[in-house]
């Protein structure tokens, strides 16, 4: 793969880990009213905000370091799954960024780990 390819896995990566860090941030440490209000509009106790920050840091972690990074985008797609669920589930619309962060999840790892690349091609070798 050229350098392009892998730097642009890299950036999309960078992007969906940084995004999911900040967010577990948010849900761990500053706690804001909107995010609070949030939690309680979704049926979600106020209690449960330390452990969904720490499934984020978690999964973001394991997703930006390099060695780690297939199991971070593993736990990655059930975090953001769940978000995915809970929004459809209240018929918020705003479903589609989680499930956007997973799809780019996935592509960012594709472009950037060779082994992934050659364990599910997208063209098949003649």
């Amino acid at each position: 793969m050229s350098m392009k390819t892998i730097w642009t896995g890299r950036i999309l990566s960078w992007i969906v880990g940084l995004f999911v860090l900040t967010s577990g941030l948010n849900l761990i440490f500053i706690r804001s009213a909107d995010l609070r209000e949030s939690f309680a509009k979704f049926g979600y106790p106020e209690s449960t905000m330390t452990g969904v920050g720490v499934a984020a840091l978690v999964s973001s972690a394991l997703y930006l370091i390099p060695r780690t990074s297939p199991w971070g985008v593993i736990l990655l797609t059930g975090y953001l799954g769940g978000a995915v669920a809970t929004h459809v589930r209240i018929g918020d619309p705003t479903f589609v960024a989680p499930a956007v962060f997973g799809i780019l999840a996935w592509v960012g790892l594709y472009l950037r780990n060779d082994r992934l690349r050659s364990l599910v091609p997208l063209i098949a070798e003649r």
